[in-house]
């Protein structure tokens, strides 16, 4: 898988982990958060999930979010905002390209070998 929307000093940040087929992502980490930049290329499913306070916004695609049980559907130029503890489940489809800003440094993994 390609990106075609991060450029290449973006792309040769960490990759993320982010444990579901047909996402891709990466980390640019500092004391007091992590930034993800990431794209799916096929239709993922993220289960319901709590961690800390996160923010973003979507660049391309369309993204479906439940917080707390309500559904919001999230397109190119939304601004999507998730409080630390809210049970959350994330659906996004193909073509979907974000950037996120995750309050703290441990959020998302490396992936191994990377």
């Amino acid at each position: 898988m390609t990106s075609q929307d991060f450029p290449a000093f973006v792309q040769s940040l960490p990759e993320a982990d982010l444990q579901a087929p047909g996402l891709r992502g990466w980390l640019l980490q500092g004391d007091s958060g992590q930034v993800l930049y990431h794209e799916a290329e096929a239709e993922a499913d993220l289960p319901e999930h709590t961690h800390c306070e996160h923010w973003g916004v979507v660049l391309r695609g369309r993204m479906e979010l439940t917080i707390e049980g309500r559904i919001r559907v999230f397109t190119r130029g939304d601004m999507y905002h998730i409080p630390a503890g809210a049970r959350h489940r994330t659906r996004v489809f193909p073509g979907f390209r974000a950037v996120e800003h995750l309050g703290e440094r441990h959020g998302y993994r490396v992936k191994k070998g990377h």
